[in-house]
């Protein structure tokens, strides 16, 4: 059985992701990196969530220079008609928003439920014309569990299951770990249940975390995503989601071809709180060293869409932060 324990093995991994990182701030700074998009040879697509896309919202947010959005669940026919009114004004329905499920719930009654929402989910993603569903399928708390900075963990690669979170004892979390690995077996079994669906559809899974307090490292997450082994079933990384654990780079670098999807999100982090706390603020205002992301997202060849989540800037201000990122500035 094989063991991997991030606080060794992924020492000196986090080393180089630090030399990469402290490289490409290099990079920028001394104007390696280009003042225009045209640098880079990956494209990135703008987008904001919307529950219903509906033609005036559509227009507002075409005129706003986004090229598509990322929807909510709708009934088949319904989708189908947004689909049309989206290409009509000339944006792309990329995704569905299907956000949490319940897989890990003791009441089976809950887990069917979540079941069939996803299924509906991503039967909506195909009349969209969209290509992924945000899937975060289970989530834990309300035990004692480790603050970010203190995570140091050990882990079954095979079966995803960690032993240990923090160097020492760790009987006072072993009700988090217990819940952890329920939650990674409940995970697993429920989404190879949807992959056929999936594939039918040609829509992909992916998979969030972090907030729902599973795989907050980047190499448990990848190892996760990696184990369903099918090209549907990936990540959808969430910048800002990942800040108070490791930096979103390193999230980047590990995740590599994994990444279906982006949320274009900030966290300022407090420094002066041990516990690694913070709050949410709109993008550009945080603690993401959002040039080194750019760069981050170039070197692993990532084309693909990234999506605003939150904040509360204009449409068009919104747009022009995102422009900034995707200039690499």
């Amino acid at each position: 059985m094989k063991t991997n324990t991030i606080s060794r093995r992924d020492f000196f991994k986090a080393s180089a992701f630090s030399v990469i990182g402290a490289t490409l701030f290099s990079e920028i700074n001394s104007g390696c990196a280009a003042e225009s998009s045209t640098t880079f040879k990956t494209q990135l697509k703008k987008a904001v969530i919307v529950q219903k896309p509906v033609e005036d919202e559509l227009r507002k947010i075409k005129d706003a220079g986004f090229d598509g959005v990322e929807a909510g669940i709708l009934p088949v026919e319904e989708a189908e008609k947004c689909r049309k009114i989206a290409e009509k004004v000339g944006l792309r329905i990329h995704s569905v928003m299907r956000g949490w499920a319940e897989f890990n719930s003791s009441d089976q009654a809950k887990v069917e439920s979540s079941y069939k929402v996803t299924e509906d989910a991503i039967r909506a993603a195909q009349a969209y014309g969209a290509d992924a569903v945000l899937l975060v399928p289970c989530r834990i708390g309300g035990m004692k569990m480790p603050q970010p900075w203190e995570f140091c963990i050990d882990y079954d690669k095979e079966t995803g299951h960690i032993r240990k979170v923090t160097a020492g004892d760790n009987s006072q979390f072993e009700d988090y770990i217990k819940a952890h690995n329920h939650a990674v077996d409940r995970s697993k079994e429920m989404v190879k249940r949807l992959i056929p669906l999936a594939e039918q559809c040609k829509v992909i899974i992916a998979l969030e975390n972090v907030w729902n307090n599973l795989w907050v490292k980047p190499a448990i997450f990848r190892d996760f995503v990696a184990s369903f082994q099918s090209p549907w079933v990936k990540a959808y990384f969430d910048i800002g989601n990942h800040v108070k654990y490791a930096p979103p780079e390193e999230w980047i670098l590990t995740l590599d071809n994994l990444i279906a999807k982006l949320h274009a999100k900030d966290f300022k982090l407090d420094l002066s709180d041990p516990a690694g706390g913070g709050q949410f603020v709109n993008i550009r205002e945080g603690s993401v060293r959002w040039p080194i992301v750019r760069r981050a997202l170039e070197r692993v060849g990532y084309n693909g869409w990234i999506t605003i989540e939150g904040g509360n800037c204009s449409l068009e201000e919104h747009s022009r932060r995102l422009d900034m990122i995707i200039a690499g500035k």
